[in-house]
């Protein structure tokens, strides 16, 4: 049940990506391929240009980057629990961006810790990626500790300076926390 629930997620979120038609050679006589055809997938399935033909989407079947794209779309989509199934079927576990969405999808799920864990894991990997540390700064805000989100703008401002949005939004939140 959780296996179909994945991959109809998955095949809903990739549908876009997958949109475009699928061109074959048609059979006829003469010169240029004037018989093309061109084969649409039905809803919830995607060409398979292994199989060459429409499949249901399954792991490994999609690279990181479009699974990345599906994910951070249905995450800012407030679809996080469809965004944590898309977004754990990346083959690259230590991608700095998958793991950034997967805690951002955690922790406005109410899974702060969680989501903790993730951009902790994603700063490991890029200390210099301030998307997190602005995500990770926010975190901090929603369970009171604000020592914690103003590290996180220190270090955005060491990386980017005081013009950055990430700068903006995380000092934005951190003046409303402080005001509240």
């Amino acid at each position: 049940m959780r296996r179909r629930l994945l991959i109809q997620v998955l095949a809903l979120a990739a549908l876009p990506l997958f949109a475009a038609p699928v061109f074959s050679a048609g059979e006829g006589g003469g010169g240029g391929g004037g018989n093309e055809t061109v084969t649409k997938c039905k809803k919830g399935y995607v060409y398979d240009k292994k199989l060459k033909k429409c499949a249901a989407p399954k792991q490994g079947m999609l690279d990181d980057d479009n699974i990345y794209e599906a994910g951070r779309a249905l995450a800012m989509a407030g679809r996080y629990d469809e965004a944590i199934a898309v977004l754990s079927l990346a083959a690259d576990k230590k991608d700095p961006r998958i793991l950034n969405y997967l805690g951002y999808s955690h922790r406005h799920s109410g899974r702060v810790t969680v989501g903790l864990g993730y951009y902790e894991e994603a700063l490991r990997i890029d200390p210099n990626y301030t998307l997190v540390r602005e995500y990770l700064g926010e975190a901090h805000l929603q369970i009171g500790d604000l020592a914690g989100a103003q590290e996180q703008l220190r270090e955005i401002e060491k990386r980017t300076g005081k013009g950055s949005r990430e700068y903006g939004m995380l000092s934005e939140q951190i003046d409303h926390f402080t005001r509240s």
